[in-house]
């Protein structure tokens, strides 16, 4: 009975998250802030849900599966959401509106110049 109560709270939360997800990318008119919104329902709603699966499914190798996919999506869904956003930042002709981008600026200097042997 513990088992089911814990993983009925892990994929409640899990839709909570879902819910707030689709909120903020409905909400947001900005390309940006409607993809931080969706990268945090990937990851945190995903996780909290696939954990709530493993409590219920107990320790076996169907749990074992499910925790390689949120191992997985841990790793992947972040570092797609930063190429998405880098595409956005890239190739947006009115970008000036909405943020402001700042380069490193080469040095003339020769970096190993002030070092001492």
């Amino acid at each position: 009975m513990i088992r089911i109560i814990l993983s009925s709270v892990f994929i409640i939360f899990g839709l909570l998250l879902f819910a707030t997800e689709l909120y903020g990318v409905n909400k947001f008119s900005f390309i940006m802030n409607r993809m931080h919104a969706a990268a945090i329902g990937d990851t945190l709603a995903m996780m909290s849900c696939m954990t709530g699966l493993i409590i219920y499914s107990g320790f076996n190798a169907t749990s074992l599966k499910l925790l390689l996919v949120v191992v997985f999506l841990c790793f992947s869904s972040p570092v797609a959401s930063h190429l998405i956003m880098n595409l956005e930042v890239e190739t947006n002709e009115k970008a000036d509106s909405h943020f402001e981008t700042k380069h490193i600026e080469e040095t003339e200097q020769d970096p190993k110049e002030g070092l001492e042997e």
